[in-house]
C-alpha cells in the first residue's frame, strides 16, 4: 500500500518514487558525514574548500546557496527537471521508476492540456511546483542547516548522533504540524524512518533525551538562511559575514 500510494503521489509531485525512495534511504544513511556528501542533502562546501575554490566555483556556491534562489528557482529546477533524469548510481528498479513517472507525468499534461488548454494548465501546475517545492526545500533545508548542526569525517561518523545532533526538531504549530505530515519530528525519523508520521510526537514525547535535541520554532528558523559554510574548527555553520571577519584577522588554521 506505501508503494502503491508513494508511485500516485510520485507523479502529481513530479517524483519518481522508487529513485526518490532510494536516494532517501542514501540521504538517512550518509547525512553529517562530510566524506559522503551529495547525495539527498543541501549543497555545502567547508570553510577550507570554498577559500581554495575557483572564483567561478565560489559564485556558482554564493548563488545557490542565496535564500532568493535556494527556496524559489532551485525547488521548480529540483522537481521539473533534476527529478526527469536518473542517478547514474541507481539500479534498474529506480532507473525504470523514473522512465514510467515521465511518461505519467507527459500523459497526464497532454491530457489535462487538451482539457482545460495549456497555458492554462501550465500556469496552474508551474504555481503549485513553486509554492510546494518552496515550503519543501525549507522545511528540508531548517531539518539539517543550524548553527550546530552535527558533521563529522567518516572514520568518526555515528548514525544515532547523526539522528540525534545533525537534524533539528522544527517545533511548529498544531496546524501546520499535521500540513506537514509531523516531518519537523525530523530527529525520530532520521533514527528510525519506518515510524509512521501520526505516531512521531508520541515518540518524541517518550524519553527524556528528545527534550535535548536541536530545537528550531518558526521565528528562530528565520535566523539558519544566512548560514553557508561548515566551519570544521569550531564545529559550526558559518555565514559569509564571519568568514570575511576571520579572513580579516588571519585566524584561520589548517583545519578551518
Amino acid at each position: 500500500m506505501n508503494d502503491i500510494v508513494g508511485t500516485i503521489a510520485g507523479v502529481l509531485t513530479f517524483t519518481p518514487y522508487q529513485h526518490w525512495r532510494w536516494a532517501h534511504s542514501l540521504h538517512h544513511a550518509t547525512t553529517g558525514d562530510l566524506d559522503r556528501r551529495g547525495m539527498g542533502d543541501v549543497w555545502t562546501m567547508t570553510v577550507s574548500e570554498y577559500r581554495t575554490a575557483s572564483a567561478m566555483k565560489r559564485a556558482l556556491y554564493r548563488l545557490v546557496r542565496h535564500p532568493s534562489v535556494l527556496f524559489s528557482l532551485v525547488p521548480v529546477l529540483l522537481f521539473l527537471l533534476q527529478h526527469r533524469f536518473s542517478n547514474p548510481k541507481a539500479g534498474r528498479r529506480e532507473r525504470r521508476s523514473v522512465w514510467w513517472t515521465n511518461l505519467a507525468v507527459a500523459s497526464m499534461a497532454v491530457l489535462l492540456s487538451g482539457t482545460y488548454g495549456f497555458g492554462l494548465y501550465a500556469f496552474v501546475q508551474i504555481a503549485a511546483l513553486f509554492v510546494a517545492g518552496s515550503v519543501g526545500v525549507w522545511l528540508f533545508y531548517v531539518q539539517h542547516q543550524f548553527e550546530g548542526a552535527y558533521w563529522e569525517r567518516t572514520e568518526n561518523w555515528d548514525f544515532s548522533t547523526a539522528a540525534l545532533e545533525g537534524s533539528s526538531y522544527y517545533h511548529l504549530p498544531g496546524l501546520l504540524r499535521w500540513f506537514t505530515g509531523n516531518i519537523g519530528y525530523h530527529h525520530i525519523h532520521h533514527l528510525n524512518c519506518r515510524i509512521p508520521n501520526y505516531n512521531l510526537p508520541s515518540c518524541h514525547n517518550s524519553h527524556p533525551v528528545f527534550r535535548e535535541v536541536p530545537t528550531l520554532t518558526l521565528v528562530s528558523s528565520l535566523g539558519t538562511a544566512r548560514l553557508r559554510l561548515w566551519d570544521e574548527s569550531t564545529r559550526k555553520l558559518v555565514c559569509f559575514r564571519q568568514l570575511k571577519r576571520v579572513e580579516a584577522r588571519g585566524q584561520f588554521t589548517d583545519e578551518s
